[in-house]
C-alpha cells in the first residue's frame, strides 16, 4: 500500500497528461495518427525525464527531510504546478517574449501556429540558458564538496583535497565564479557576454534562495519554521528549474509542440517528486552512506555538460544521460557495509528547524 500511497498519484497524472497529449496532437490534425504520435512522445520523454533525473530526486530528499510535512505536502501539489506549468510552459515562453519584440499572446499563439519558429528562438538562447542552470549547479556542487567540517568522503583523496580548500571562506563561490569567467572565454563571441550575464544570474539566484532562510529565520521558532521552509521550498523550485531547463531546449530533438513537452517532462518531474518522497520515508540517505556524495558527482557532470555545449561541444543524450546515472549506482554499491552518513557533516543550508 506504501507504494499505491507514494506513487498512485504520479501514475493518475501520467495518465491524465497522455491523455491530454493525445489530444493535443487530435486537435492539432485532426487525425488519429498524429494523436497517437503526441501520446508516444509524451510518454518517452516521461521515462527520458524520470531516469535521468535520479540524482535530483537524492539531492531533493536531502533537502526534503529537513522539512515539515506542510512544506512536503506544498512540495508535491504546488511545486507540482509551478514544475510543469512554470518552468516547463511558462519560463519558455517568458524567454522567447524576453528576446524577441512581439507581445505575449502572439508568442504563446506561435507555439501552435509555428512551433518551429518558437523552437528556432528559443534554441537561440541555449547560450543564456545553460549559463544560468549550469552556473546554479556548479554552486550546489561546490557548496556541498567544499565544506571543511565535512568528514564522511566517498572519492577519497578528490573529496578530501575539496574539502581542505573549503577551508577558505567562500572557496565554494570563488570556484564557480571562476569557472563560470573561464568559461566564457571559449563561447562564440556573440554569446559570450550573454552567458556570463546569465551565469552570474544563477550564482546570485543560488545565493538568494539560500540567504533568504539565514536572514529572515532568524526569530520565534515559529517564523524561523515557516521562513525556512519557504526557502527550502524555493531552493527545490529553483533546482528543479536548473535541471529542467536544458531539457525543454532537448525535448524539441522529440517533439515541436511545447504543450506535448510539457506534458512529457510533468510525468517525469511528478515520478521524480514521489521518488524523492519515497527516499525520506524509506531513510535511503541514512541506509546508503555514499548516496548523497554520489548524486552531487552527477550534479556536477550535469553542470559540466551544459557550460561545454555553450561551446560547441555537445555530449550525446546517451553519454551525458550516463554521466548522471554511473555515480549514483556506484555510490549504492559502494555503500554497502559503509554505516550511515557522516554525523558531523552540516546540515543543508535550507532546512525548517
Amino acid at each position: 500500500m506504501r507504494i499505491f500511497r507514494l506513487f498512485g498519484g504520479s501514475a493518475a497524472f501520467a495518465f491524465l497528461a497522455l491523455a491530454a497529449a493525445f489530444g493535443v496532437g487530435y486537435c492539432s490534425d485532426r487525425s488519429l495518427s498524429a494523436g497517437i504520435s503526441a501520446l508516444y512522445a509524451a510518454a518517452i520523454l516521461g521515462v527520458l525525464e524520470t531516469s535521468l533525473s535520479l540524482d535530483n530526486a537524492v539531492v531533493n530528499a536531502r533537502i526534503l527531510g529537513r522539512m515539515t510535512r506542510f512544506w512536503r505536502k506544498m512540495f508535491v501539489t504546488a511545486g507540482m504546478a509551478i514544475a510543469v506549468f512554470g518552468m516547463r510552459i511558462l519560463l519558455p515562453l517568458l524567454i522567447v517574449w524576453a528576446v524577441g519584440d512581439r507581445p505575449l499572446s502572439e508568442v504563446a499563439a506561435s507555439t501552435w501556429r509555428d512551433p518551429r519558429e518558437f523552437q528556432g528562438v528559443l534554441v537561440a538562447q541555449h547560450a543564456r540558458v545553460a549559463g544560468f542552470g549550469g552556473a546554479f549547479l556548479w554552486m550546489v556542487f561546490f557548496r556541498f564538496f567544499m565544506d571543511a567540517r565535512k568528514k564522511h568522503h566517498w572519492l577519497g583523496w578528490i573529496e578530501r583535497g575539496l574539502a581542505r580548500i573549503g577551508r577558505m571562506e567562500s572557496a565554494w563561490i570563488g570556484s564557480a565564479l571562476a569557472l563560470s569567467f573561464a568559461f566564457h572565454f571559449f563561447v562564440p563571441a556573440r554569446n559570450a557576454s550573454p552567458f556570463l550575464a546569465a551565469a552570474m544570474a544563477g550564482m546570485l539566484a543560488h545565493l538568494l534562495v539560500e540567504g533568504l532562510g539565514g536572514l529572515l529565520g532568524r526569530g520565534s521558532t515559529g517564523a524561523a519554521t515557516v521562513v525556512g521552509g519557504l526557502s527550502g521550498f524555493l531552493y527545490l523550485e529553483v533546482l528543479d528549474a536548473s535541471f529542467s531547463l536544458d531539457g525543454v531546449v532537448g525535448a524539441f530533438a522529440i517533439s515541436d509542440d511545447l504543450y506535448v513537452i510539457a506534458l512529457g517532462l510533468g510525468i517525469g518531474a511528478m515520478f521524480v517528486r514521489s521518488l524523492t518522497l519515497a527516499m525520506v520515508e524509506m531513510g535511503s540517505l541514512s541506509r546508503f552512506a555514499h548516496l548523497e556524495s554520489g548524486a552531487f558527482w552527477a550534479i556536477g557532470a550535469l553542470a559540466l555538460v551544459l557550460f561545454l555545449s555553450t561551446v560547441g561541444i555537445q555530449v550525446p543524450s546517451p553519454i551525458s544521460g550516463s554521466m548522471g546515472l554511473v555515480p549514483i549506482l556506484a555510490s549504492l554499491f559502494s555503500s554497502r557495509g559503509a554505516g550511515g552518513p557522516d554525523p558531523s557533516y552540516p546540515s543543508p543550508p535550507i532546512t525548517s528547524s
